[in-house]
């Protein structure tokens, strides 16, 4: 599901960047104030209201995923790496330490002396 909202969001991410790069500046109409040309082919306001609509919805998705992502990546590491592991048991360290034993012989703990 990230993965597939990733690749969603880099698309948008991009397709953005496109339709930004393809607007006017806010200079480039002066030049049609004076009898530049005319834009007949989206109206006499151009294609700004198109391009302003398509940008708008497109950076409203940008930053729905952007807080999708940001929640999701948030819910992944809930978990623990240490849930799992066993603690060993801890020996006393007053504990004697029984000697090895002789050929056949119970094993000899040394006496404890103070």
């Amino acid at each position: 599901m990230i993965t597939l909202l990733t690749v969603v969001h880099i698309l948008i991410c991009l397709f953005l960047i496109v339709i930004v790069l393809l607007q006017h500046g806010k200079g480039a109409d002066m030049g049609a104030a004076f009898g530049g040309s005319s834009q007949t082919v989206f109206g006499t306001e151009g294609p700004l209201p198109l391009l302003n609509k398509i940008t708008t919805w497109a950076a409203v998705f940008f930053m729905v995923t952007s807080i999708s992502l940001a929640y999701m990546s948030s819910r992944t590491g809930d978990g623990s790496v240490m849930k799992e592991v066993v603690a060993p048991v801890a020996e006393p360290h007053n504990a004697p330490i029984p000697l090895p034993a002789a050929d056949g012989a119970a094993p000899q703990v040394p006496a404890q002396g103070k």
